[in-house]
């Protein structure tokens, strides 16, 4: 017959590397069954609850910050991972947009903004790179900041959308629908300049 070390209230039981595999064994029931009720997919459900006994195995394994009622630390583990699971599996399911066809927003205005075959630009250059500039800062200003974060370090400052994933722990797939979200703002608030430039 199982222990129930739960009967007692009073009765605390502090996790250690020696009674790590019994609570375990007592704790598994009661947290597959809680986090049934709260994920849809029994593979998520699987997962989620490795991932509290890891976490559980890892923190019995230091030193520091020593667990004092484990069932108390465990529910709160667990609910932890179960919303970070959930906002995890929302960012995966967001549309995937393709880096590719957003990276071209700046394609119209590139001879203008970046085009340095001139030793000394004309006037009229020097003009309409000052009133490019002016009008993409003013969109730009208009975004929400993560949008216009992830539109200048990809456009502006040329960094891979991959390595800003890797510095931020943000999603690939959340970053490029952020970006994509900018470049519609940015192709509709520049179409009218780009207009007025080759009609001139």
């Amino acid at each position: 017959m199982q222990k129930n070390l739960r009967k007692n209230p009073n009765v605390v039981t502090k996790p250690t590397k020696e009674n790590l595999k019994e609570l375990i064994a007592e704790h598994q029931p009661q947290l597959k069954s809680f986090i049934s009720k709260r994920v849809a997919s029994k593979k998520d459900a699987e997962d989620i609850l490795q991932d509290v006994f890891y976490q559980l195995t890892k923190a019995v394994n230091t030193t520091m910050n020593p667990i004092e009622q484990v069932s108390a630390w465990l529910y709160r583990v667990t609910r932890n991972t179960i919303i970070n699971a959930g906002i995890k599996k929302r960012e995966d399911e967001l549309p995937v947009y393709d880096d590719d066809s957003d990276s071209d927003v700046l394609e119209n205005f590139s001879e203008i903004l970046f085009h340095e075959e001139e030793t000394v630009p004309s006037p009229e250059t020097e003009y309409l790179r000052s009133l490019v500039w002016i009008e993409l800062e003013k969109a730009l200003s208009e975004l929400p900041p993560e949008q216009r974060e992830i539109f200048e370090l990809t456009e502006l400052d040329d960094i891979p959308v991959k390595e800003i994933a890797e510095s931020t722990g943000v999603g690939v797939n959340t970053l490029l629908s952020r970006k994509h979200y900018a470049v519609l703002h940015l192709r509709k608030r520049l179409a009218g300049l780009y207009t007025d430039i080759i009609s001139s």
